[in-house]
């Protein structure tokens, strides 16, 4: 490995990130982010708990707040463009120690997804290999996503790039053909259309507890889009491309979920047995996968596992990415061991990705115990985390407008505007919140508490708590007031761009510390 000019004695500043992503990479990472299993395999079991009608509206409803969430995380990160993203927000406008706790939490979140993924990757090649030990296919993932993400920046946007365009060519096809087969023009949709919507308790079967069962779920399948926010400190006009990506994020939610799940509900009851299983091990009984079959096509099953595939993979490299920028972000602002904050000549912080690396190598535990065994522990294990992200991301993008008002500052000065502000970071709030705290509800409401259940599940919120408040007692930080808050001015926004680049992004302008106090 070649490190950075910085390695040598001479005392040099390291060289820092490389502004190598274009507008095409930033788009794709949002898709990629915004389309993952949870659309393939998941769907059908939100449509049998909630009736076509109740999956429909927990789509729609956490869609909106996603799209709430990109809008006040595109107007920080355009302003803001560092690896850290709201990691380094959280720390300059909320407290130093929250931001820390943020840091470690998305690191931790997305490292060990990276192991998951890689575990559910043996479990849909065995669809076709059932003979060959899943640990070598890992092996060969793990191994591939680490060279993507070793050669640079671009390696990464570049696979994402591929990944995501299978996905969204999948899902284009999968809603045109199902639009097809409910005009006749193309057999298989003959029992279908709104008498589905008829069955039963539908449109909203199982009431106010499924569709809030449902949204958990939804919440999970929605995770990564906030990759954007990490992947602004290499964009290459971050300005100009990041709210051009934000924007999109809108039409996706409502093409790639919404109606996709509306076709589903149109064309099979939720009544139908085979949705009822949510089974990353049987992609056959994948919605997308009956309605292919349906339509003759008699290969749904093998296509989909290969989209499935596609999107496992696509997840393990951008988890690969964002975990490593995030180390690379705390190390630089001192709040992760030095060695993680060195790149190598081509921009790429290789210590961080080893760190990573070694986190992800959690997959082999496949070895000694069974693959969905390990898969359903390594998921547990980090299902709260992506929740606390989003929550420090609507808590960050509230008071650094608050802050800048506060100032007298004009919000036109700023390259995007979030144009539902407050309500758009209090309503993400709020929801999120919901569906953090009621993620295992039932467990409490059982005669006896299980209460194995409910530390699995909550353990990630007093972790999270304990790492702030120990970084508050051990650095004494405080909340930031709005009076103390600095934001890079806008005559020096181009000397900032450069700076981030660098791997200055704890410095602005005037060489004052974006998570200092003041």
């Amino acid at each position: 490995m070649h490190l950075a000019p910085s390695e040598q004695q001479s005392g040099a500043r390291p060289q820092g990130l490389r502004r190598t992503l274009s507008a095409r990479h930033l788009t794709m990472i949002a898709v990629g982010g915004s389309i993952g299993t949870g659309l393939f395999v998941a769907s059908g079991a939100t449509i049998a708990q909630a009736g076509p009608g109740g999956a429909l509206l927990g789509y729609a409803l956490i869609g909106l707040m996603v799209y709430f969430l990109m809008t006040s995380l595109g107007e920080l990160a355009a302003a803001m463009p560092v690896a850290g993203s709201f990691s380094t927000y959280g720390a300059r406008y909320v407290d130093e120690g929250f931001g820390f706790a943020l840091g470690w939490n998305y690191w931790y979140n997305w490292a060990v997804t990276v192991a998951v993924d890689l575990v559910a990757a043996q479990l849909v090649m065995a669809y076709w290999l059932p003979d060959v030990p899943g640990v070598y296919w890992s092996a060969l993932f793990l191994l591939l996503t680490f060279g993507l993400n070793a050669l640079s920046a671009r390696g990464f946007g570049e696979a994402e790039f591929w990944f995501a365009l299978i996905k969204v060519i999948a899902v284009i096809c999968f809603v045109a053909m199902g639009v097809l087969m409910l005009l006749g023009i193309i057999r298989g949709g003959e029992h279908g259309g709104w008498a589905n919507w008829t069955v039963g308790d539908a449109p909203f079967a199982g009431g106010f507890s499924a569709l809030i069962g449902v949204a958990m779920v939804v919440g999970f399948s929605f995770q990564g889009t906030e990759l954007i926010g990490i992947a602004a400190g290499e964009s290459k006009d971050p300005a100009r491309n990041l709210p051009r990506a934000v924007r999109q994020v809108f039409w996706r939610i409502l093409l790639f979920y919404v109606m996709a799940i509306l076709v589903i509900g149109l064309l099979i009851p939720y009544t139908d047995p085979q949705l009822l299983r949510n089974d990353v091990t049987d992609v056959s009984v994948s919605p997308f996968a009956l309605i292919f079959d349906r339509a003759g096509l008699l290969a749904g099953a093998s296509i989909m596992n290969a989209v499935v595939l596609t999107s496992v993979l696509s997840a393990g490299n951008s988890g690969m990415y964002a975990a490593t920028r995030m180390l690379y972000s705390l190390a630089r602002d001192g709040k992760a061991p030095a060695l993680f904050g060195r790149v190598s000549r081509n921009g790429v912080p290789f210590w961080a990705l080893i760190a990573t690396t070694v986190v992800a190598a959690l997959c082999f535990f496949t070895f000694v115990f069974s693959p969905n065994a390990v898969y359903i522990w390594l998921l547990n294990t980090s299902g709260m985390t992506g929740f606390i992200a989003w929550l420090g991301i609507a808590i960050s993008h509230y008071r650094f407008r608050k802050g800048y008002l506060k100032q007298g500052r004009n919000p036109a000065d700023l390259p995007y505007v979030s144009p539902f502000f407050p309500f758009g970071p209090i309503f993400a709030f709020v929801l999120c919140l919901i569906i953090t705290l009621g993620q295992n509800y039932q467990a409490f409401l059982q005669d006896r508490i299980d209460w194995g259940g409910v530390a699995a599940t909550y353990i990630g919120i007093p972790l999270f708590l304990l790492i702030w408040l120990g970084y508050r007692v051990s650095r004494g930080s405080r909340f930031v007031s709005y009076a103390d808050m600095r934001f890079p001015p806008a005559r020096a926004r181009s000397e900032y761009l450069d700076s981030a680049l660098r791997g200055e992004h704890g410095a602005a302008p005037g060489g004052e510390s974006l998570g200092s106090r003041a």
